[in-house]
């Protein structure tokens, strides 16, 4: 190699060092207004306890998370009580998200990224706001990004699958950059119904269960002396006898049941609940439950759920009690009293919504009479016919 190539050489080599200098440097510079740069908290001056509202838009759909009264509520379910530990996770996550990588990036590049405002593909937005209403930041989501996409995310042409590791980000005070970050941040959505509080009635200990369709014929009632005593069919017609193999799906209702969302601005006759199936609960602790169970649709049923409670508010001693034994007894008699008292206030608050429960949560309960009796078999009924001749 002579000078003359030696010296070409140099050139081009410093050529390309400044270009990946400036490259680089324009990739990790601050986002316009303030905003991050790689390696840094997107939301750097994020302040989660000024943040009063959520709101979250997808395309059409539009949820609204506002704090009321120090409650979480979602305002287009008729302010049902919203999930506290999601959206604070939510928040927590969010003051912490760091981006990976920040571009420049044009406006004809944002619908490949699927941050454009308008298209096919469109982003997912979330707002913070204060207790006014009043915007404090937003963050724009697009694209999601798969475990099969390139070195350079920003280079990724989204094909194939995979799972999801990433997402393409744009704040409010950055419109001209996209950030990558390492969390699909799925759990950022448009859907009412995942923001909902998901605690519900629990049913412990029943004692007595019944269930009135609107076909008379059709109703039953179960009871029993002791928690842990047999099952008796109320009122038994002749030749009527429970089968507790059958029974034995219908005598736990509710133990454990949940909802997947609230049903809204329906007449009780396109729920059903005009002409509702009453589920009647009492158990051992002296809960009563009403269940209204209406229509079924894919897969769900439509029901209503009032609680009430008649527990003793004071303990009748034994004549031969000792002073020691019963202070005792009186102090479990309390702590039980407030925890019953607070599981009825709390169930309680359910009355005012109609909820959709998945079918598997009530189809047991829905078995008719005979479905719940035993049945004799054809030999069992040749049996009995020859019996008198015998």
């Amino acid at each position: 190699m002579n000078k003359k190539q030696f010296l070409i050489l140099l050139v081009a080599v410093a050529v390309l060092a400044i270009w990946g200098w400036n490259r680089w440097k324009n990739q990790n510079a601050a986002w316009n207004g303030g905003g991050a740069a790689a390696g840094q908290k997107l939301l750097q001056n994020f302040d989660v306890n000024a943040v009063a509202q959520l709101a979250f838009q997808h395309g059409t759909n539009a949820v609204l998370l506002a704090r009321k009264d120090n409650v979480w509520r979602v305002t287009q379910r008729q302010d049902y009580p919203a999930s506290f530990s999601e959206i604070s996770a939510l928040l927590i996550k969010l003051k912490d998200l760091k981006a990976v990588q920040v571009e420049q990036v044009g406006a004809a590049q944002l619908p490949r990224l699927a941050l454009a405002p308008a298209g096919t593909n469109l982003p997912t937005v979330v707002e913070f706001r204060d207790a006014n209403g009043k915007p404090l930041e937003s963050l724009t989501l697009g694209k999601t990004l798969l475990d099969n996409s390139s070195a350079n995310p920003m280079m990724d042409d989204f094909g194939g699958g995979g799972f999801p590791k990433g997402r393409y980000v744009q704040t409010s005070t950055s419109r001209d950059r996209v950030a990558v970050v390492s969390d699909p941040l799925s759990d950022v959505t448009a859907d009412a119904g995942h923001w909902l509080d998901k605690a519900f009635f629990r049913v412990e200990k029943p004692k007595q269960i019944s269930v009135t369709f609107p076909e008379a014929t059709n109703s039953w009632t179960l009871s029993r002396e002791t928690e842990t005593g047999e099952w008796q069919l109320a009122a038994p017609k002749e030749g009527e006898k429970l089968d507790t193999g059958k029974s034995s799906s219908v005598t736990y209702p509710f133990s454990s049941p949940s909802f997947t969302d609230v049903a809204l601005n329906l007449t009780p006759e396109q729920s059903g609940l005009d002409k509702p199936t009453v589920i009647k609960i009492s158990t051992f602790d002296d809960f009563h439950y009403t269940v209204n169970v209406g229509a079924k649709t894919n897969d769900h049923f439509l029901l209503t759920v009032a609680v009430s409670g008649d527990f003793p508010k004071a303990r009748t001693a034994p004549a031969e009690e000792k002073p020691e034994d019963k202070a005792k007894a009186d102090k479990e008699f309390a702590d039980r009293l407030k925890q019953h008292e607070e599981k009825l206030a709390r169930e309680k608050a359910f009355a005012p919504w109609t909820y959709q429960v998945t079918s598997w949560t009530v189809e047991p309960l829905l078995k008719t009479r005979s479905e719940l009796l035993e049945h004799k078999t054809d030999e069992q009924k040749d049996d009995g016919a020859a019996a008198p001749g015998a």
